[in-house]
């Protein structure tokens, strides 16, 4: 029979929980449209600087061999700090709910109490990914909300003092050039990035009603039914809808009341050679992980007083974040 004690063992501590609930089982870890937009790290303090400077190409002015040749104007280069956000989750696993379980077959007490212990520790990691998943949204759109949709945690275009790009598609309209309005909204976003990195790809992610007014418009409808019509040739049926060069997917993602993206609203991203898209991982409120590496997710317990039970902790200290949200273009449907 299990005793509360079993949960002294090492097996226990913040370094075996942490190792276990940041290996996914295979299969379970499942990228999402925006991850693979996302360069991760972990870093040893709670604060990040993001470095901004004026740099900008310039062409160089033809002079005479041997001349002293011109000089660059001199880089303005600022320093912008980020607190890393806590994301803390709590459960506890009563004495009562493991006074019954015994060893049974080959495994031993302890191996079943820490099946039941990654079980709830996966169950939390899972709620946190989502809540990731909501930031790295937010990290696209601007703006970082906190779980109840409303309170911003982070307002990139305020911290980095830019104003968000707007390009309106008009899709309510049969006359609008859908095809002009892509390449308007491709425009600003390299304008934005003034050749400072290479764009390889552009994604467009939107929302139920704009992905459904877009497709169905008639400048765009003839390539969406190509498109659909070759599907079966495809290996990778999740591939987006291709047009004017840019891979358009309906994003759709909802917990409880709280829609991570607007129905009509849509966002053009472009895909770089440099890491626009970052998530930093800081370390743990813990003792044991104070000056070390951050890494995605910290598990730890605690047996509670009188020993009624143990109190089980996943957290993560992620900051996410755009370096560059105004080569993002906000889309319109109206």
């Amino acid at each position: 029979m299990a005793h509360i004690d079993i949960f002294k063992d090492d097996a226990f501590k913040l370094g075996s929980l942490t190792a276990t609930v940041n290996t996914s089982a295979e299969g379970q870890a499942v990228p999402t449209t925006l991850d693979s937009l996302f360069d991760e790290e972990g870093v040893t303090t709670t604060t990040v600087s993001i470095e901004r400077s004026n740099g900008k190409l310039a062409l160089v002015a033809d002079a005479p061999r041997g001349s002293p040749g011109a000089s660059l104007e001199p880089e303005r280069r600022d320093l912008i700090p980020f607190n890393t956000l806590h994301l803390p989750l709590r459960d506890t696993i009563y004495a009562d709910e493991i006074q019954n379980v015994r060893a049974f077959g080959t495994e031993s007490e302890l191996e079943v109490m820490l099946s039941v212990v990654n079980k709830r520790a996966n169950k939390l990691r899972k709620a946190i990914d989502v809540t990731l998943g909501y930031h790295r949204l937010g990290a696209v759109t601007g703006k970082i909300l906190d779980a109840d949709g409303q309170r911003v945690l982070l307002d990139l275009y305020q911290r980095f003092g830019y104003t968000q790009k707007t390009v309106n598609f008009a899709l309510g309209t049969a006359s609008t050039k859908v095809r002009q309005k892509v390449i308007d909204a491709k425009r600003q976003a390299e304008d934005a990035l003034a050749g400072e990195a290479v764009i390889v790809g552009w994604l467009g992610i939107v929302g139920r009603g704009f992905y459904d007014a877009f497709t169905g418009h008639d400048s765009v409808e003839k390539a969406f039914e190509r498109w659909k019509d070759g599907e079966f040739l495809r290996q990778d049926l999740r591939a987006g809808f291709m047009f004017e060069g840019v891979e358009w997917k309906e994003y759709y993602g909802k917990v409880g009341n709280i829609s991570f993206i607007e129905p009509d609203d849509g966002y053009l991203i472009p895909v770089t050679s440099d890491d626009l898209f970052q998530t930093k991982f800081a370390p743990a409120n813990h003792i044991d992980a104070v000056n070390t590496i951050g890494v995605p997710y910290y598990a730890s317990q605690e047996i509670l007083q009188h020993g009624v039970g143990v109190d089980l902790k996943v957290q993560s200290n992620p900051l996410t974040i755009n370096t560059r949200p105004n080569v993002v273009i906000k889309l319109k449907k109206a």
